[in-house]
């Protein structure tokens, strides 16, 4: 055995070698777009920063009575819209963003101004806004419940190289990509550091859920390449979130809160791994083999908004919270796997229908106008791509995985979903990202989702047979 630990260290070390030279050579490079981009200008405020909705109401608004029926509107096109595109072999999902599409601006508002205006009138804007907010913290909790900790342990050096590497290639394209679209698509008022950062994230970005919903639909979480792939896609979300956090607090404060943002940060994202875990495992094991009670459940939820709370005290945004206190819960627990039954349809069928309509109401279509517009859009399309799907390939290779299953990985990789609209509405919310570019990206979400199922068909014969016996 101890032989065996000593002809293993030499193989270690390259590969822990190459993966700090990739991280090192990351940040040299990204510090040299920004060094560059620094002298680019963007164009002045044009005052728009949601998507023109100011949120002005009249007097005789009546904000439950939208509010109810944008909500029944979504819920009902949702479903119908899931149905038809789970039958063309999508997952449901894209259908649920094409009903908030449909029903916002974008068609509806185009062909029958009317309607659009009864059923998402643009003063239901804020108070949708609350419960789509309230519905995306509680799904980053489930997402982070789904998560596999033992997983991740057990695949760790495969899984951290290649989901870096499918976060590293695309973040860095993404800040290539920024020198090209701030002076046409941001606004003077965003520097350029924050455009960049935030680009380069949403291009990195992985939808663990949708995921792991194509590989369960296909029996194939416990195949050689359903492992891998979910093992991948958790140390992505994991890595995306918490980059994500200290983007967000950099591009709220200046430098010396952007330091103290980063210092909290860390000091919480520690206390929760080595504080909050073990007590929570501890109290886990007492509740395995019962029900939970309604105190239980009432605690748990507590934690929820208190972890929520927190993370918004401290600058970066409530998701991170809601998805670190689920995360930190052992996914194969009583209280996780009862939390989950007991939100998984009030969350996916109730509240996140609110959540797509308001990003709906956001996405305008109609801004991508003209050749130039269009050919932009293809070409954040194809980056956002070639960065996801290749970087994860060179490394699955380099792990030592076949053509074929390296190409599948990327594919499933590449599949960004319901994640990078939550990641897109915060860069709208804090206007680093204008109305035209937050609409761009949607529809590259929807094609990088919408290609998944396609491909893999393609590339491996035992997903077409699982899609055609299901």
């Amino acid at each position: 055995m101890e032989s065996a630990k000593n002809l293993s260290l030499p193989r270690a070390l390259p590969a822990a070698a190459a993966y700090a030279a990739m991280i090192a050579s990351a940040v040299g490079l990204f510090l040299l777009i920004v060094h560059f981009g620094g002298s680019l200008t963007a164009p002045a405020d044009a005052a728009v920063t949601s998507a023109g909705m100011a949120g002005k109401t009249a007097s005789h608004f009546n904000a439950l009575v939208h509010v109810l029926v944008a909500m029944t509107a979504m819920i009902a096109l949702g479903r119908v819209l899931s149905w038809l595109f789970r039958w063309i072999e999508q997952p449901p999902v894209v259908g649920e963003v094409v009903a908030g599409i449909v029903l916002g601006p974008s068609l509806l508002g185009r062909v029958w101004p009317e309607a659009s205006a009864f059923i998402l009138p643009a003063g239901v804007a804020p108070y949708l806004a609350v419960v789509a907010q309230v519905g995306v913290i509680l799904y980053m909790f489930l997402v982070g419940l789904e998560l596999n900790g033992n997983l991740l342990r057990e695949r760790a050096h495969a899984s951290v190289a290649m989901s870096h590497a499918s976060i590293v290639a695309p973040f860095l394209l993404g800040g290539l990509l920024a020198l090209m679209l701030y002076p046409r698509l941001a606004t003077s008022d965003v520097p350029f550091s924050s455009f960049s950062l935030f680009l380069g994230i949403a291009m990195s970005i992985t939808a663990f859920p949708v995921l792991a919903r194509i590989l369960t639909d296909c029996g194939m979480t416990k195949s050689h390449i359903g492992v891998i792939a979910l093992s991948c896609a958790a140390t992505d979300d994991v890595t995306a979130w918490c980059l994500l956090a200290l983007v967000v607090g950099v591009a709220k404060a200046n430098l010396n809160e952007a330091l103290m943002v980063v210092v909290w940060t860390l000091a919480y994202i520690t206390m929760m791994l080595f504080v909050a875990r073990p007590v929570i495992t501890k109290l886990s094991r007492r509740c395995d083999g019962a029900s939970l009670t309604p105190g239980i459940t009432a605690a748990v939820f507590m934690a929820v908004l208190i972890s929520s709370l927190a993370t918004e005290w401290i600058g970066i945004h409530a998701i991170f919270g809601a998805f670190l206190l689920g995360a930190v819960i052992p996914h194969d627990s009583t209280i996780a796997r009862e939390m989950s039954h007991k939100l998984e349809d009030l969350v996916t069928i109730l509240l996140l229908p609110a959540f797509f309509a308001y990003t709906g109401m956001r996405t305008q279509i109609g801004l991508v106008t003209g050749v130039e517009s269009w050919l932009i859009c293809g070409l954040i399309i194809v980056v956002a791509t070639l960065g996801k799907f290749g970087g994860t390939f060179a490394a699955a290779r380099v792990t030592g995985l076949g053509w074929r299953d390296s190409a599948a990985l990327g594919t499933l990789m590449n599949t960004r979903g319901l994640m990078e609209l939550v990641v897109l509405n915060i860069g709208l919310d804090m206007g680093v990202i204008s109305p035209t570019l937050f609409a761009m990206m949607v529809l590259m979400a929807l094609v990088t989702t919408m290609t998944t199922s396609p491909v893999l068909s393609w590339l491996l014969p035992e997903f077409r047979r699982a899609r055609v016996a299901g």
